[in-house]
Parts: C-alpha cells; sequence; structure tokens
C-alpha cells in the first residue's frame, strides 16, 4: 500500500517529518517498510532556470547553429550557442546552466559544461521538452509564456513538487486503512493521544442538494442481495474528457498509478483516499439505459477492459444492462462500457459486495485489481453513498460534469453496529499497562469508536463500521494498545521464561531436522516432479505392474508415479552439469508410490545425491573424487544427530539401479539403501560421472527415532584413554563388523571406535588389507589404570583375532 505524503497532509497537517512519521504509524500496528523521495522529474531540473533571449544571431562557421546572450538572472548575461530553429530574440526559455545534469525522456544524461563549438564559447544550453524530460518532442526549444521571470528556478515555474511515499506492509485485517484518510485517522490518534497535540482529520466534502437523493429507480434492479448488500450510482452529462490537472496527476503518480483521463482518474483517486472503488460507465452503451445487479449465465460471454474474453461461471456477479453484462462486479470493468475520449455522459457506481463472492471470481478468473484487492477484504457499507458524491463533485470541477439525476441508493443491509464491553481491570491485566479511564476514553473516541455506557469499572463502545475486524473485548484493548504505544509496555526486571517442553516427535519436525542436518553439511534442496517416466522407471521395480500409471498422461515422459526419487534427483544432476556444476550435493524430501496388493502405497522419503569432488577447491584439502565411503559417511552422521548410530547395522544389498548397494538398518529395521548408481541409469539421464546415492524411509526412521529413550547425562568427570590398533586384515572385512566385534567383547569401557587409516598395496599380499582403528575407553566412576586399559584392549584384539581374522601389525 503506497501513501503520498503530500497526499495525507490534506487530511491531517502535523509538523512532522516523513520518516518520523513514518515510525509513528509503525508503532501503531501500519508498518511502513520503507519512505522513498518521488520526484515527478527525475533530478527536479536542478541547475536549470528560466532564460530571456537579449541577442540571437547566426554562427559565423556553422549555418544551422546561433549566438545567443541569454539574462539568466544571474547578474551578467550567458553566452550559449543554441542549435533549434526556432530560438528568437525576447523569448523566455528554460536554461540548463554550467554544472547542470539533465535526465532526458530516453533515459539518457548530460551534464553541461563550459565548451566551444565551432570555436564559440557556450555558457549553458538552452533546452527542449525531451532534454529536460517533459515530453518526447526535439522539434525545437521550449518556449515559456512573455511574463515568466528570469532566474527563476524551472521545478517552481512548472509547478513541480516532490514527495515522499510511504510502503506500508498492509495486514489483511486492516480494511480501514486502505486508503489516504484511514492512514490520517491513525497518524492522529496516535500524535493527538501521545504528544498532547489537537489535530483535527479534514475530510473531503460530499454535500449535494437535497433533490439528488432517493431511495431506489425504476430501471435499476439488484438481483441478489447477498452478494451486493449495497448499490448506489449516478448520471452525470455534460462530461468533457481529456487529461485530469496536474495536481491530480501527481498524486497519482507518487502511488504508482499511470493517469488515463479525468473521468478514471477521478475513481481511482477517491478509491485511494477513501478505500472505496468506484467504477465509471459510459452511460450512453448501457442498453436500454439499465442496471441489473445479477449473476451471470454459465459460460456467458464478456470482453473485459485488456480486450481478452472471458467464459464467466454463473457464481460470478456482474453489472449488467438491459441485455449484457457490462462490468464483472468489483473486478474488472469491460471494453464495451468503459469511458473514451468521445464519452460525454457516465453513469458511477459506487456499491458493497460480499467478499467471498469477489474473492472466488478474481481467482477463477485471474484477475487481481485494486477494488478486488479492496472488495476481497471487505468495505465499509457506510461509506458507499459517501464517496459517490465525493466523486461526483469532483468530477463536476474537473471535467465540467453536470449531476442530472438524484443519487440512487439500493440498501439491502440491516446493518447494527458491534458493540463490546470491556473492563478497564482488563485493559491493565491484557496489556501490562496501566492507563488511565480517561485516556482509554479519549483514545476510542479519536479512532470514532462512540461511547454508549461508562462506569467506574467497565465501559461499553460501538464499533466503527469499517472495523470489521474489532468484535471482542481483546480486539477493543489491542487498538487501545496500539494507539498508547507498543513501546510504552514496561520490561519487566525479571523475564521468566516458562521450559518449552516439546510434543512427540513427528514427521514434519523430523524433515525439518535432517533437512538443517543436510543444509549445515552444503547440501541443496532440491524439488523434483513426482511424475516420471514408466520406461525408466520400469528398472526400478519388479513388473509394470508394479507402477501406478496416470490415466490421463500430459506427456508419455510423465505417465507414472515415482517408484524412487533418484530419477527426479539425477534430472537436477544433469541440469546443474550442463551448466558447468560439476561438485554437487542435493538432498531433497518427498513420497515415493508403488501398486500394492491393498492398493497404492505412499512411504514418505528423504533422498540425497552427491557427485563430483568430496571437497571444494582449495590449497588447502585435497581434491579427491567423492567416493561410497562417503556418502555412507554423511547418512552415518544423520543417525548420529538422531541417536541412531550406535544401534545401526550396514548389509550388503542387490539393488535394479545401484551398484556397490548396501541396506542400512536400526535394531533389525530396514531404514534405506546406498549405493552407486548404474551406468546405465547414468547415460539414460546424461549424466557423465558417477553419482552416489541414498534413499532412507522416513516413517520406518520415525518409528526407530520414537523407539529411543532420549535422556540427560551431566559430562565426564573422569578422563578418557585413547589407544590404536594396525590390523592385517582380509579384503573383505568390513569396519562395521570390526566395531560391532569390539564392542561385544568390551561392554563396560568402550566408548567409541574409529578408522583413521586404510591401506592395499603391492607391499601387502593380494588378498589383504591393513586398518588403523582408534578406540576411546574411560570409567564414568573412576579414572582408568594402565591395568585396565591393557586388560580391555587385550579382551578386544583376541576378539578380532579369533572372529575376522585380524593379524596386529608391529
Amino acid at each position: 500500500m503506497r501513501i503520498s505524503w503530500n497526499w495525507l497532509l490534506q487530511h491531517v497537517a502535523p509538523d512532522l517529518a516523513p520518516q518520523d512519521a513514518a515510525e509513528v504509524l509503525t508503532s501503531t500496528g501500519l508498518e511502513v517498510e520503507s519512505v522513498e523521495r518521488f520526484e515527478p522529474i527525475k533530478g527536479m531540473l536542478h541547475g536549470v532556470v528560466v532564460g530571456h533571449v537579449l541577442e540571437c544571431a547566426k554562427h559565423p562557421d556553422a549555418d544551422r547553429l546561433s549566438l545567443t546572450v541569454v539574462d539568466a538572472g544571474q547578474g551578467e548575461p550567458l553566452r550559449i550557442v543554441c542549435g533549434a530553429l526556432n530560438v528568437a530574440v525576447g523569448q523566455k526559455v528554460l536554461v540548463a546552466t554550467v554544472g547542470a545534469t539533465l535526465l532526458m525522456s530516453d533515459g539518457g544524461s548530460l551534464t553541461i559544461k563550459k565548451s566551444k563549438i565551432r570555436g564559440q564559447e557556450s555558457n549553458g544550453m538552452i533546452c527542449a521538452e525531451d532534454e529536460l524530460g517533459l515530453g518526447q518532442s526535439h522539434a525545437g526549444i521550449l518556449v515559456l509564456a512573455t511574463d515568466a521571470v528570469p532566474g527563476t528556478p524551472a521545478a517552481q515555474y512548472l509547478g513541480l513538487t516532490s514527495d515522499h511515499v510511504l510502503e506500508i506492509g498492509l495486514t489483511p485485517n486492516r480494511t480501514d486503512a486502505m486508503g489516504h484518510v484511514g492512514v490520517a485517522r491513525d497518524l492522529l490518534a496516535a500524535l493527538n493521544h501521545r504528544r498532547g497535540l489537537n489535530l483535527e482529520l479534514s475530510c473531503p466534502t460530499s454535500r449535494l442538494s437535497r433533490r439528488t437523493m432517493m431511495r431506489a429507480a425504476r430501471r435499476w434492479r439488484v438481483r441478489d442481495a447477498f452478494a451486493c448488500p449495497r448499490y448506489a450510482g449516478v448520471t452525470l452529462t455534460q462530461v468533457k474528457v481529456g487529461p485530469s490537472p496536474k495536481w491530480l496527476q501527481d498524486r497519482l503518480l507518487a502511488i504508482g498509478l499511470k493517469p488515463i483521463n479525468n473521468v478514471v482518474d477521478a475513481t481511482n483517486y477517491v478509491q485511494h483516499e477513501l478505500g472505496q472503488p468506484l467504477h465509471a460507465f459510459d452511460a450512453d452503451t448501457l442498453a436500454g439505459k439499465r442496471i441489473v445487479v445479477r449473476m451471470a449465465a454459465a459460460d456467458e460471454p464478456f470482453v473485459t477492459l485488456d480486450g481478452k474474453e472471458r467464459k464467466l461461471d454463473a457464481a460470478d456477479l456482474v453489472i449488467a444492462d438491459a441485455e449484457k453484462p457490462a462490468c464483472i462486479a468489483g473486478v474488472f470493468g469491460g471494453a464495451a462500457s468503459g469511458v473514451s475520449d468521445a464519452t460525454t455522459s457516465v453513469f458511477l457506481e459506487s456499491a458493497c459486495f460480499d467478499p467471498s463472492t469477489i474473492r472466488r471470481t478474481a481467482r477463477r478468473h485471474g484477475l487481481n485489481t485494486d477494488a478486488s484487492f479492496r472488495f476481497e477484504r471487505g468495505v465499509d457499507p457506510e461509506i458507499t453513498v459517501y464517496a459517490l458524491k465525493r466523486a461526483a463533485l469532483l468530477l463536476k470541477e474537473i471535467a465540467g460534469a453536470r449531476i442530472s439525476s438524484p443519487v440512487t441508493d439500493i440498501d439491502h443491509g440491516r446493518r447494527s453496529r458491534t458493540e463490546v464491553k470491556l473492563s478497564f481491570h482488563d485493559v491493565h491485566a491484557l496489556t501490562g499497562v496501566s492507563i488511565p479511564a480517561d485516556q482509554v476514553v479519549r483514545i476510542l473516541e479519536l479512532l470514532d469508536f462512540r461511547v454508549m455506557d461508562r462506569n467506574a469499572q467497565n465501559i461499553t463502545v460501538q464499533v466503527p463500521a469499517y472495523r470489521v475486524d474489532v468484535s471482542r473485548p481483546a480486539d477493543v484493548i489491542e487498538e487501545i494498545l496500539r494507539i498508547h504505544g507498543f513501546d510504552q509496555v514496561p520490561l519487566p526486571e525479571r523475564l521468566q521464561v516458562p521450559p518449552v517442553i516439546p510434543g512427540p516427535l513427528t514427521i514434519d519436525r523430523l524433515r525439518r531436522q535432517l533437512g538443517g542436518h543436510l543444509s549445515a553439511r552444503g547440501f541443496r534442496e532440491a524439488m523434483t516432479p513426482s511424475l516420471v517416466s514408466a520406461k525408466r522407471a520400469l528398472a526400478g521395480v519388479e513388473g509394470d505392474g508394479a507402477l501406478i500409471h496416470l490415466s490421463n498422461p500430459l506427456s508419455s515422459e510423465l505417465d507414472v508415479l515415482r517408484p524412487t526419487i533418484l530419477h527426479g534427483m539425477l534430472g537436477a544432476v544433469a541440469h546443474n552439469l550442463n551448466r558447468q556444476a560439476r561438485d554437487l550435493r542435493f538432498f531433497e524430501h518427498g513420497r515415493t508410490y508403488v501398486s500394492a496388493s491393498s492398493g497404492s502405497k505412499e512411504t514418505e522419503a528423504m533422498a540425497f545425491a552427491i557427485t563430483g569432488k568430496r571437497w571444494m577447491e582449495s590449497w588447502r584439502s585435497d581434491d579427491r573424487a567423492t567416493e561410497r565411503a562417503d556418502a555412507q559417511e554423511e547418512v552415518e552422521l544423520m543417525l548420529r544427530s538422531l541417536g541412531l548410530l550406535a544401534t545401526s547395522k550396514w548389509n550388503d544389498a542387490a539393488h535394479p539401479l545401484l551398484d556397490e548397494a548396501a541396506e542400512v538398518e536400526v535394531k533389525g529395521a530396514r531404514i534405506g539403501v546406498l549405493g552407486r548408481v548404474k551406468a546405465y541409469e547414468l547415460r539414460a539421464a546424461d549424466v557423465s560421472q558417477p553419482v552416489f546415492f541414498a534413499e532412507l524411509d522416513m516413517d520406518a526412521l520415525l518409528a526407530a527415532c520414537r523407539a529411543v529413550a532420549g535422556g540427560f547425562a551431566e559430562l565426564p568427570r573422569h578422563p578418557a584413554v585413547r589407544r590404536d590398533l594396525s590390523l592385517l586384515l582380509p579384503s573383505d572385512a568390513r569396519f562395521e563388523t570390526l566395531r560391532a566385534i569390539a564392542f561385544k567383547a568390551e561392554r563396560k569401557l568402550l566408548r567409541e571406535v574409529g578408522l583413521f587409516d586404510v591401506y592395499q598395496g603391492d607391499k601387502l599380499p593380494a588378498d589383504k588389507k591393513s586398518y588403523a582403528l582408534s578406540f576411546i575407553l574411560r570409567d564414568d566412576e573412576r579414572t582408568l589404570t594402565d591395568d585396565q586399559v591393557d586388560k580391555a584392549m587385550g579382551r578386544i584384539r583376541s576378539a578380532m583375532e579369533q572372529e575376522a581374522g585380524a593379524q596386529l601389525r608391529g
């Protein structure tokens, strides 16, 4: 929501800078996101002044140039070389003096310097309108009226006024602040209460003669009182359509609206002034001179102002004439009934529409207009006629319009303002601030709340109609506090925060936890389609019957639901490889789908893919390629973060899409699978380098997490001891097996087992490899002695030799 500061000052006039006003408004709940300076002409023609041409002669060395002497109000006249053919003695012109920077209409800029042109000195530039950004013409210099005073700044002569625009992040409930008057009301209330001022709100006049009011016209009908509880209109004749006056154009330009003509601009002006949308019809185009507010016929054709033909829905409300729709109510006007340069008679509409009806229509047709924005949130039904009369009088002023019909008001609403009773004690209890009762009443009156009853303990107020979001005592107390000032709530000396006890782990919490972990590990989240090609998906399942086919696929490449996330992940990898990004780490949360005997089976899954170098290229790290062990490490780190690593186990597995595949179990339950993507899958996806992929079953992982009893333990009081073993092992030995053997052999003291070196080469037998293992031992009750450590390590070494065929290396 854009608010013009100059416009706002028409309704409330505080002695305040725009930035200070922004702080006040933000403190009332109308958050000002930015304050920007607006200039109708960029640069405001700084350095350009009115000049008087005193002399004009031909340039001795150029037929198309003239030598002029110009009085620019700076004492000594300026000698300027001019290339315009229409320059002449006696003219009043605009002169860019030395040092001025011109920002031209085509986007270019020019800084004026003292120079010589064909040997003649030039101390400025006599300007055309395009050089000043005032228009597109370059036919000659801009000639001013003869009464222009030399030396007058161009901005002052042209009536250019800069402005400040306040960008307000309006919340959906604050429909009352969708116009400048509503924002001014909040600013006035806050300043009058906090600073003891006595500012008054200035609202535009809407006085018409008594004879212009009547209840309803025979030619106007509202057939759906629910969708349109109030409808008002008036006919204007002798309308002269043309450009709006400069002041009105400046107001609209400041808030980002392009002036169109005086009729349309007037409706936009009132809409942004009062928050009430209006619409103007060319009255001569309305068949039968009738207005019927009705629901559209199903598939009824209608051409909107943007020239598109739309098929209306039976749930769309339209403003129609005797034959056809003229406007989609509250959303968009029709091309046939719009105001044009030839319009002389205008029917002006102001209405109150049901918000849900307008919202559904706007979404159905993909339209988002200033009018629908307001009607969707609800407008004040009590200003329908007021806004209409305000616009009619404005058109009388700027378009010479004659108000030639009574104002017709068809009002089906039986409205009664909401009354709320609250106690002064509750104000203090809910806000934590002691606000005197008289100040509470004063704040409410500043916000147009009407006091219906009051005693020492309680107050009953009537809520203004435009505050549709205020219905409870808590709502009224919030209004009191935001005007009093949220920053006036005192901070207690001691803050007591109750402990936050998390509820049971859910799939959403687990997804966020793992996503945060992987992001911290350098992964980027991917989102890939849940539809894949049956031809490619078939390789990963047992027969076509396991796939879930779409009845009406949009493409043969997207005809089944994915049985695994792998295919989409490979697509993301290929997309990045084709753009020279080769070191990739992606993860994705999503569902996989397979057909089962009981119907389709959906599985919550999380997958990741790693390809390229293990580390980002750096002089401090090696640049080796990612290996399968790196992917396994990432899975184990995830399990460690969930407290599941100690009960996990890896098993070799056969997988149709992965080589070197292994399944990970937690307490005997399968959690997921990991491996290197098979070469034919990489070729099918146009991926030219190895990819390591893991996919975890989130439901199984959640069940495993819930089975783990969480708890707290104090930090160890006694030091840990590390011992290392270098073992010669069979080439098929696995670290997971050795780790399990170690914990089985030493259950009491062993805390961690790590693998820090692996060697296979010509210095060892072909069927052997060497592992260097670290063992961390600790007793929580006492400091370990060398004898205890040696005995524990003896048990571990003996178990390794017997169960894994290990030999201790020297």
